[in-house]
């Protein structure tokens, strides 16, 4: 725990995971046998599920919050824009699979709804892109989001892809990114992630100061491209091992409002690479995942966003992270979330005052080239290695 009311005062006052697999996990499941989609019941009462551990007491505890976005809003706070409901309406939701109408297609996402959600909760939303050879199941399993939703009280949203080929060739990117992605293309896939937070926004009451996303690899490139979209709904973002800019991917452009960013990644790349290379290097596109996070904190702070920085030694593999005492493997990451509502100043962040929490690798640290880079073995095999 590490934003006190005091931080609350002060503040309002002054204003990867995976690598690229195999996996076949990727093609959605067929929809309702008629084709059908279910009307809207906005009235439907919040899903939840059995047997919850005891919720965490609500407001401070000992003058203290176990998230920032535990505490209130200042008054006079900037509020985010939240998206209007898409023409298509919207299902009554449920934990699993779910199909939306978005841009005249029909889209699907599996929602993770913390255990025994109460009335009085807020939960902030966490949406969650998947990497290339993924898929939803797979960051739902591999990143026990289940057992951090149920402990972090936020709702889940892991969306499944359309694809997106390079333009001119038969290679699927899952998510668009890429410099050959139109932007009618780019703007159908932000128009996705708002009709999806405004159906979750119109059946629970999440709190709309907490939005944030990750992506991993493919999905963070993507990730990367949405928070300069969105960074007026967005409350924060994490990239993890994604980037911008080199040689294929879309540079960062600018954001309307600066917002904290998470860029973790492993290796140095060439000539000087450690660990396993990632697959659009292997496929000779000019790709790097170092490259391309170090771009991004380059064009972030130039910007000036706060950022925290994340380096291991393994490569474009899953980050070797220990859970930090009974605390699900990916805590520590979502927990940057959670500590950096929508209200702070622009540029600010509780880690400035008190420093990045212990659930938080160690090499990981407050601005772009301040980490210290894990060095040591114990990496996570490469799934999808290039080929000698």
């Amino acid at each position: 725990m590490i934003a006190r009311a005091s931080v609350v005062a002060s503040l309002a006052g002054s204003a990867v995971l995976f690598a690229c697999s195999n996996s076949t996990d990727q093609d959605p499941p067929a929809n309702n046998p008629d084709g059908s989609i279910q009307e809207p019941k906005p009235d439907a009462p919040p899903v939840s599920t059995p047997d919850a551990p005891p919720l965490p007491p609500d407001g401070p505890s000992n003058g203290q919050y176990r998230f920032l976005c535990d505490a209130p809003k200042p008054a006079g706070s900037p509020t985010p824009v939240m998206p209007l409901l898409p023409t298509a309406g919207c299902p009554v939701l449920t934990p699993g699979t779910n199909t939306i109408t978005s841009s005249a297609n029909a889209r699907q996402f599996i929602l993770v709804v913390p255990a025994n959600l109460q009335p009085n909760e807020h939960p902030p939303v966490l949406f969650m892109w998947h990497w290339l050879g993924g898929g939803p199941d797979s960051f739902l399993q591999r990143g026990q989001v289940q057992a951090a939703a149920d402990d972090q009280r936020f709702i889940g949203v892991i969306p499944y892809s359309k694809g997106a080929n390079i333009i001119g060739t038969s290679f699927n990117l899952r998510w668009p990114f890429d410099i050959s992605q139109s932007p009618a293309r780019m703007n159908e896939e932000f128009t996705f992630f708002d009709d999806m937070l405004a159906c979750v926004n119109n059946q629970f009451t999440i709190n709309q100061s907490c939005i944030s996303t990750v992506g991993v690899s493919a999905g963070a490139l993507f990730t990367d491209q949405l928070a300069q979209a969105r960074s007026q709904t967005l409350a924060s973002f994490m990239s993890l091992s994604g980037g911008t800019g080199a040689t294929i991917i879309k540079p960062w452009a600018g954001a309307a409002r600066k917002l904290p960013g998470l860029v973790l990644w492993g290796g140095d790349g060439p000539p000087m690479m450690d660990g396993a290379t990632d697959l659009l290097g292997c496929a000779g596109l000019g790709m790097n995942f170092s490259i391309a996070s170090r771009d991004l904190e380059t064009a972030l702070a130039a910007d000036g966003h706060f950022i925290v920085e994340c380096r291991h030694n393994c490569g474009h593999v899953e980050p070797p992270l220990t859970p930090y005492m009974n605390e699900s493997q990916y805590a520590g990451m979502w927990q940057f979330a959670w500590n950096h509502p929508y209200w702070l100043p622009q540029g600010q962040s509780p880690f400035l005052t008190d420093g990045i929490p212990p659930q938080m690798p160690e090499w990981c640290a407050i601005g772009a080239g301040n980490s210290t880079p894990r060095s040591g073995g114990g990496c996570p095999a490469a799934e999808n290695p290039c080929p000698n």
